[in-house]
């Protein structure tokens, strides 16, 4: 009996997505790489890509006067990420993020994001982005207010095929 990735005496192999290319995102972020990014197998550590991810969407959105990170009564936190690595990055090259929207809820939205090293057309690594935005004093879940609402719509691409 075949186990379930075995087929025919073969190991099934998962499909690999191909990388999204810059098209697939509303808007860009330039990214500076750091020497303390790189790892000790000169590339980008996996880790730091989520810092790139949190930097992309939440300049972004400061860019767009909709995050005071400082006196907003709302705040963003992060419930759940993820990525999918398809090239090495490395210092000192630099990256652009391109940010979309994927799914706007009541309270929460998640973006998709792509770090595209250089002119690169093909996105290095790419993953989602979720933010439930609560009240900064209760940290219980909030409305998205109408100006960010608003902002997130312009953003937003559908779900990811």
């Amino acid at each position: 009996m075949n186990t379930p990735i075995e087929s025919k005496g073969k190991v099934a192999r998962a499909k690999r997505a191909l990388p999204p290319t810059r098209s697939a995102y509303a808007e860009f972020v330039p990214i500076t790489t750091r020497w303390t990014d790189n790892d000790i197998y000169g590339h980008v550590n996996n880790a730091i890509s989520y810092f790139y991810f949190d930097t992309a969407v939440n300049q972004l959105l400061i860019n767009h006067g909709v995050l005071d990170i400082h006196n907003g009564a709302v705040i963003g936190l992060v419930v759940e990420t993820r990525c999918a690595y398809h090239a090495p990055m490395a210092f000192p090259n630099p990256i652009t993020a391109g940010v979309r929207v994927e799914h706007i809820g009541n309270s929460s939205v998640r973006y998709g994001v792509g770090l595209f090293e250089g002119d690169s057309d093909s996105a290095a690594a790419h993953g989602e982005f979720t933010h439930v935005y609560v009240d900064r004093e209760t940290r219980r879940p909030e409305t998205l207010a109408k100006d960010l609402y608003d902002v997130l719509s312009k953003l937003y691409r559908g779900e990811p095929a």
